[in-house]
């Protein structure tokens, strides 16, 4: 089946896929290969029967995805047991053409999206037949309450209309040991060593003076990044959110040995941005947790 407003967005309608079943549930899926996979195509093969996808939301999809050319499975979330839910319908964010499809479509229902073989990488074109189980409202920041028992002594967060953060050193002199201090109690999901969170955040080191020093800012970028607790993150980062709620703000004061220890961190062009034995200040708003 087609959609109009796909259509209009450029993308193609993908032919030679069908999908049976009850909505939902893993669908039945009939190839009919070799299949022609053009840029952008797509087809709807089932009408979901949930609520419709609202904007700025996170979409959980179970998957299989097919060898266009013979017709072989390559991989399935249903196999696997869990969904993926890196999906986010947000017009600015996720690339035009899907989020035309995706934004209104009601859950349950299975759409196959086709990608095309690359050459370069010498890679065959493939098929993925997406069924969408789920979808939530995502975060911009960190909601809840407010902590109001903070220790007087930590340095001092304050807070732009649009929930970026600034911070003041409050003359706080670090001790070595680690700080995650929450400033807002969130109501979501609890992070695990292993989970993937989604989050807003700012990072500061201090400078000779002893004056703080911005040297990273997901808000200044725009977008929130998404980070692997499980080994993809400074210690730091993992035992100081592991335990938190999603939609909480967390004041992390990581000590060189749970950050960059005694080596500099320099960027692409080998410019020092964290010098050896620097402790580190974030502040991270977590938005989501898988």
């Amino acid at each position: 089946m087609a959609d109009a407003a796909a259509n209009a967005a450029g993308m193609q309608v993908l032919n030679g896929v069908k999908a049976s079943g009850d909505l939902g549930k893993q669908p039945k899926v009939e190839l009919t290969t070799p299949i022609d996979v053009k840029p952008n195509s797509y087809a709807i093969l089932q009408n979901g029967n949930g609520a419709k996808i609202p904007e700025n939301s996170r979409v959980c999809a179970n998957g299989i995805v097919y060898n266009a050319k013979n017709g072989k499975e390559l991989m399935s979330t249903w196999k696997q047991g869990k969904p993926d839910c890196s999906i986010v319908v947000k017009k600015g964010v996720t690339n035009k053409s899907y989020y035309t499809l995706l934004r209104g479509r009601k859950i349950n229902s299975t759409i196959a999206f086709g990608v095309p073989a690359n050459p370069q990488t010498k890679q065959d074109a493939y098929v993925m037949v997406l069924t969408l189980v789920s979808s939530m409202k995502t975060l911009d920041r960190a909601t809840g309450s407010k902590v109001t028992d903070i220790p007087e002594n930590l340095p001092k967060v304050t807070l732009s209309k649009s929930g970026e953060p600034s911070l003041d050193k409050n003359n706080y002199v670090p001790d070595g040991k680690l700080v995650a201090q929450t400033l807002i109690e969130g109501t979501g999901k609890e992070v695990t060593k292993e989970s993937t969170v989604t989050a807003h955040y700012t990072g500061w080191t201090t400078d000779k003076d002893g004056k703080l020093h911005q040297f990273d800012s997901s808000w200044k970028r725009g977008t929130p990044a998404d980070f692997s607790l499980a080994g993809q993150v400074i210690p730091g980062w993992t035992k100081g959110l592991a335990g938190k709620k999603v939609g909480s703000q967390v004041l992390l004061v990581i000590p060189p040995e749970d950050g960059y220890g005694k080596e500099d961190k320099k960027d692409a062009q080998g410019n020092v941005t964290i010098p050896a034995n620097s402790t580190l200040y974030f502040v991270v708003d977590i938005l989501y947790a898988s």
